[in-house]
């Protein structure tokens, strides 16, 4: 790619005097303008600063590439800045990056998924070599600039005689700039000592350069640098090999490299894509769990969104009819009104795709540890999470056990799978019938057995505990009623203790004995407060301490908490639960008994931004609402802050 034809010297800028992130960026949104690449500056503008919210555009070594992707943009084209004064404080993959000279793309919205990533990879990868770096930073003018550009390391190119052969995969949670650089230094590394690297990079565009047959039989070691579960690891049975984060080959590439070929963590076997011999060093089992739980976020995610804006569709629609909460009525299901008929089922749509979230995470999580093999078993304990058993079963009054009954089932299923694969040992004859019959039984009729004797049990005997719970409650006073129900309804977001703490709250409102006030509250605190948190970290603690999935997740997190869908926050839970519990906890009945204290009354089961205006004394009410959302996301970002720190990376 000849990246001269993508810019012009007057987009190129030398000695820029500029302060912050936001002046630097609009001071190139206004050359791109000038220069007709785009048909709105604002429109661009807005994109770009949209996307700087999801995750760092700084990266190493002074270097910044923010981006946006919009119809404003007529073509593509990027623009350049070689900062007078290096910006210390533009957030970065590298929290002591300088910027010194940045990138901003212009990527026409058409073209998003080709371009974008095509001339972000390419920058990424060219920007690793210090001494292309450093062509661009003496360039005298725009037009050196710009022959600079193009004037790549070509040692690529030159016919070199190789000892060794490791083959890299890298795969990072967003799959853009990590993936690529993690790719370019192992290369580079590799070049540098004599051993040909080669890297398939498994971003956002899928699998690019993926290694052939061919190339893994010739191969000494494979080193999987990646943060969550690699696609196929299976095709690299028999290789030594070495599993680490997408960061570490940025830190120490040569070393990874050393330990690939000298000290591997053990061998990829056949089936599973895990250390098979006796003795050899295997992934940490909390790391492993953590690389399996991300993975099923990662996949959950698109779920729980998709889920949330059909059901948000549908109560938008209805909202000037006023029938936000009776559209889920089945009367609607065959209604004369077309519109309404639609809406009917456009929310009921929604809750089918919810009731996927945790089979899907489920079978992810199951995948990640035991490949292919665990996700049957892995899915089917997501189903059990999620109630659908008791939904084939006619069983009415049923208790799902929710996201910690995917969690404990997930990874159960995936390691009974995994257990089963590396320990059973066929003849080739009948080698078909482990993975495609024995494994699925065996695993299977685990999760049947564990669920139908452990975590049905305990979350009912849960439920039970808790309606005991609250209603010995009630005789307090209303303050203590208030947290008691509060913190049933935002213990697990929706799940079997969430509910019943609803029964009875609703009971009680229905008898006018005691008011919804604090369950509605504690419905919607939780999942704006965990989004809030990742809108304002950086600002609170002049970093991002969440990843780029949970960003991405916290934005709907928010938009779901107002039309009162907490399941928005549940892969933070997932994610954290040890962090995230207590604190939705804490906040909940915190804002809870704020808003009780001050005299906010809600009768009606309406928690979403529309009921508001039924609410008596809504100031009280919003100023709960405010102490319990305060409260989660500072305490979340100082916690999850404090912990970066402890590990050393800041």
């Amino acid at each position: 790619m000849e990246l001269k034809k993508m810019t012009r010297a007057e987009l190129i800028h030398f000695d820029m005097k500029a302060s912050t992130k936001e002046a630097v960026i609009e001071s190139l949104v206004d050359a791109l303008f000038e220069n007709g690449i785009l048909r709105s500056k604002e429109e661009y503008l807005h994109a770009v600063l949209e996307r700087e919210k999801v995750s760092p555009t700084g990266l190493e070594a002074g270097l910044a590439i923010p981006h946006g992707k919009s119809t404003a943009v007529k073509e593509a084209a990027f623009a350049v800045a070689r900062l007078h004064e290096p910006i210390n404080n533009w957030e970065s993959i590298d929290p002591t990056n300088q910027v010194k000279l940045v990138f901003l793309l212009a990527i026409p919205d058409a073209e998003a998924g080709s371009t974008h990533l095509k001339v972000l990879s390419e920058l990424s990868t060219r920007l690793m070599n210090p001494t292309y770096l450093e062509g661009l930073m003496n360039a005298k003018s725009p037009q050196e600039f710009m022959m600079a550009l193009d004037e790549t390391d070509q040692e690529k190119n030159i016919e070199m005689e190789f000892e060794k052969t490791v083959l890299a995969v890298t795969a990072c949670a967003a799959g853009i700039a990590h993936t690529y650089m993690a790719a370019e230094a192992l290369e580079k590394a590799g070049r540098e000592m004599g051993v040909r690297v080669l890297t398939e990079k498994q971003g956002a565009n899928g699998l690019e350069d993926q290694h052939s047959k061919a190339l893994i039989r010739e191969a000494d070691a494979v080193i999987f640098a990646t943060d969550i579960a690699p696609k196929g690891k299976e095709r690299f049975n028999g290789l030594p090999f070495v599993q680490t984060r997408v960061a570490d080959p940025l830190k120490n590439a040569k070393g990874l490299l050393q330990k690939a070929l000298n000290s591997p963590d053990g061998v990829v076997s056949a089936e599973a894509g895990e250390a098979s011999a006796a003795g050899e060093k295997k992934q940490g089992f909390m790391a492993e769990m953590a690389q399996a739980v991300m993975t099923g976020i990662s996949y959950m995610i698109p779920v729980i969104v998709a889920a949330g804006l059909m059901m948000g569709l549908a109560k938008l629609g209805s909202m000037p009819f006023g029938l936000v909460n009776e559209i889920g009525d089945p009367k609607y299901a065959t209604s004369p009104n077309e519109f309404f008929k639609i809406l009917h089922f456009l929310d009921a749509f929604g809750g089918l795709i919810f009731k996927f979230m945790y089979p899907v995470f489920a079978a992810f999580v199951a995948y990640a540890l035991a490949d292919r093999v665990g996700l049957v078993s892995g899915f089917i304990g997501g189903a059990f999470a999620g109630g659908l058993h008791y939904t084939f079963w006619g069983i009415t009054d049923g208790v799902p056990s929710g996201f910690l009954g995917a969690l404990i089932l997930g990874l159960t299923a995936g390691y009974v799978s995994k257990f089963l694969n590396e320990k059973i040992k066929l003849s080739k004859n009948l080698a078909a019938m482990k993975p495609m019959l024995i494994i699925p039984a065996v695993s299977v009729l685990s999760i049947f057995l564990l669920n139908f004797y452990v975590v049905d049990p305990v979350f009912g005997g849960l439920n039970v505990l808790l309606r005991h719970w609250i209603e010995s409650a009630q005789g307090s006073g209303q303050v203590v009623l208030a947290s008691v129900i509060a913190a049933a309804t935002a213990f697990d977001l929706g799940g079997p203790i969430n509910k019943a703490a609803g029964a009875i709250a609703i009971g009680l409102a229905a008898d006018h004995v005691y008011p919804l006030t604090a369950r509605v509250l504690a419905i919607v605190i939780p999942p704006i407060g965990l989004g809030l948190a990742t809108v304002i970290d950086k600002y609170v603690v002049g970093r991002r301490v969440f990843d780029a999935n949970l960003r991405v997740t916290g934005n709907t997190s928010i938009l779901l908490g107002f039309i009162a869908i907490s399941e928005g926050a549940i892969p933070f839970m997932l994610r954290n639960p040890l962090i995230v519990i207590p604190i939705n906890i804490i906040g909940a009945m915190l804002g809870s008994s704020v808003a009780v204290l001050l005299g906010a009354v809600q009768w009606y089961p309406l928690p979403a931004v529309w009921g508001w205006p039924l609410v008596e004394n809504l100031w009280a009410y919003l100023i709960g609402l405010a102490a319990g959302v305060l409260f989660i996301a500072f305490a979340n970002i100082f916690i999850r802050f404090g912990i970066i720190k402890r590990k050393g990376e800041v």
